[in-house]
């Protein structure tokens, strides 16, 4: 007769993993791929129409609907703007079904609006949730220069340091040429020296329109064929970023940049120090946080909306910091089913 083995343990996961009743659970993360899925299917048939306003407001009616089935209490800490100027997932707005964790959540229904209504590569629908009281808050100064680039690099670059001997920090972290080396830069008349700056250095740039979480996880991610993200962008999208850095590994260095005498004064009276440099932990302080994305047009990171026959075809990113998780979702949505959506002609 066999000998009775006593309990064992056979779990072995770590506790760094495990969820307690107040933190995000681990299950959010493909509950929160609906409301992606949903705003880029509302914005998808507004795509080259050149219509963004429109194309816009699909999409906020979408992602509100669907957020508010989601199983958390959350916050909007970077939404559509102010109260009085957004209907719906303004700053402050509370979300999710009012049950399970507290949690901060940032939404940009369409990062790239101008890339939406013309029909250009790397507009998404994103979204970011992180506990509560963990997102760095944006509202002092609207832009930050910015410097994105993934693992192998993430502890030798400093945004202090000259762009030349960051790049070629990259290049030797990648063993790449420095003419291998790839910078992609938001299209800006302000970024003209900068330019300059990198083509001197020897490596390349690749512009973007709009649209720079897309450009920044690309530089995170391997397979891309970008390197790093250089330039100055907003500060609510380096926030966005961090929650997607948190998981992918990289890092991403900001230092805010007023554009104003009255906007620097109101970032010192909010006892902001202009010339730190905020890293990835300081942007998005939990280490669980999840960042969700899905394509509305084609682009680096994922493919667009896309229509064939009766089915709506989407691909989102989905990841989870906790655990280090990234999956990629492939949706295949009955159009039947989703005709509340659609754009009436």
């Amino acid at each position: 007769m066999a000998k009775a083995v006593p309990d064992a343990q056979y779990s072995t996961l770590s506790p760094s993993l495990a969820v307690g009743n107040n933190e995000p659970d681990r299950n959010l993360a493909l509950e929160l791929v609906r409301v992606t899925e949903a705003a880029a299917i509302a914005a998808g048939h507004w795509v080259g129409y050149g219509d963004k306003n429109a194309a816009d407001g699909a999409a906020v009616d979408a992602m509100r609907s669907f957020l508010s089935t989601v199983n958390f209490n959350g916050v909007v800490v970077i939404g559509e703007g102010e109260k009085d100027e957004a209907p719906m997932l303004y700053n402050g707005e509370r979300v999710g079904n009012g049950q399970g964790a507290e949690c901060d959540v940032a939404v940009d229904p369409i990062d790239g609006t101008r890339l939406t209504a013309l029909g250009i590569n790397n507009a998404l629908s994103v979204l970011a949730v992180s506990e509560r009281g963990s997102m760095f808050d944006p509202s002092a100064v609207f832009y930050m220069e910015k410097l994105v680039t993934g693992p192998e690099a993430a502890d030798l670059v400093d945004l202090r340091l000259p762009v030349k001997q960051n790049l070629h920090l990259i290049a030797k972290a990648q063993g790449k040429k420095i003419n291998q080396v790839n910078v992609v830069i938001l299209d800006r008349d302000r970024h003209k020296p900068l330019v300059e700056e990198i083509r001197a250095a020897g490596a390349r740039t690749k512009f973007i329109m709009d649209g720079d979480v897309a450009g920044a996880i690309a530089a995170a991610r391997e397979g891309t064929g970008v390197d790093v993200l250089m330039g100055i962008g907003g500060t609510p999208e380096g926030i966005v970023t961090a929650c997607a850095i948190k998981s992918l590994g990289g890092v991403i260095q900001g230092r805010l940049w007023p554009t104003s005498d009255e906007e620097k004064q109101k970032a010192l009276a909010a006892g902001h120090d202009l010339d730190r440099v905020l890293t990835t932990d300081d942007l998005v302080t939990s280490d669980n946080c999840y960042f969700v994305a899905t394509g509305i047009t084609d682009g680096d990171l994922l493919r667009g909306v896309r229509y064939k026959s009766n089915r709506v075809l989407t691909q989102s990113i989905v990841m989870r910091s906790k655990s280090g998780t990234i999956r990629f979702v492939e949706g295949e949505h009955r159009a039947d089913k989703w005709e509340g959506w659609e754009r009436k002609s």
